[in-house]
């Protein structure tokens, strides 16, 4: 499908499901306005099923850790534990790792948005894989798919942000440092968790949210019992997916717009993972 905007014929309206014209200025039958979305409307179908999308999100995420390991061979760690098949420093960062060295000092301010998308390790990428596979399809079936993207890639790129603007802090606290090079989705999964706190919360389910909020305290303290673990993304990503989910209310109906916000923040971490391979890092030029 080529991705381009579609200018005559006709449409399925994303609401109703019934075909529409492009250029129709609201759907004769339920009434939404623009139901055709400027023609770009059959783009967004693809992100109308919530397995289909986390399919794609994960593939993503282990094709870039592929290209980690193919970019820099020799770099690659092979100790046995947690670093096994590590891609090398100089790999994460060119791939777009965030962190108080890429924004503060480098001035790769995108890299909030790339960093979710990378991980360190093979095991960092299984438990972190896993963890998605479970909680995206969840989020996207109680949010919308269209919601359920947004919080993915905003909370991860809020909870890069607390890491990294954490050095500005008067005071330090125990436990909780500024990260240098920090990586990983386990930011976004833990905004889905607190995104789903908050749904438990709105819908009156209690037991819901706080079987969410067992599963997000759990991995809090799990990383604080372990070195080398960035706890001020994993704390960012549940807060701002708890404050996303609030702002999206998911008691109502997902809008067209979501969708396609959902698509125009895909295509900006996309842009962010290219932009770091295209700018080139200091010690490289």
């Amino acid at each position: 499908m080529a991705f381009r905007r579609k200018t005559t014929g006709s449409v399925v309206c994303p609401s109703c499901k019934r075909l529409v014209g492009v250029n129709d200025e609201r759907c004769y039958n339920c009434g939404r306005a623009r139901p055709g979305m400027f023609g770009f409307a059959h783009l967004l179908r693809g992100l109308s099923d919530e397995l289909a999308v986390t399919r794609i999100v994960v593939g993503a995420c282990v094709a870039i850790y592929v290209g980690m390991l193919l970019i820099d061979i020799g770099g690659v760690s092979l100790e046995l534990g947690f670093g096994l098949l590590g891609p090398s420093g100089t790999s994460a960062f060119r791939f777009g790792a965030s962190g108080v060295d890429p924004v503060l000092r480098l001035g790769r301010w995108w890299t909030v948005l790339s960093a979710g998308w990378l991980h360190g390790s093979l095991l960092h990428i299984g438990f972190n894989m896993m963890f998605a596979w479970q909680l995206l399809p969840l989020a996207m079936k109680v949010y919308g798919v269209g919601r359920g993207v947004i919080l993915y890639v905003l909370s991860s790129a809020v909870g890069f942000m607390a890491s990294t603007f954490a050095v500005f802090l008067p005071v330090q606290i125990p436990l909780l440092h500024p990260a240098p090079l920090t990586l990983g989705a386990s930011a976004a999964n833990l905004g889905l968790l607190g995104a789903l706190v908050w749904y438990g919360r709105r819908s009156g389910n209690s037991m819901f949210g706080q079987q969410m909020l067992a599963y997000a305290v759990g991995n809090i303290v799990m990383g604080f019992a372990f070195p080398g673990v960035d706890n001020w993304a994993h704390l960012g990503g549940f807060a701002g997916g708890w404050l996303l989910g609030r702002f999206l209310d998911p008691l109502r109906e997902e809008r067209g717009d979501h969708v396609a916000i959902a698509l125009v923040l895909l295509l900006m971490s996309a842009g962010a993972i290219v932009a770091s391979l295209l700018v080139p890092l200091p010690w490289m030029r």
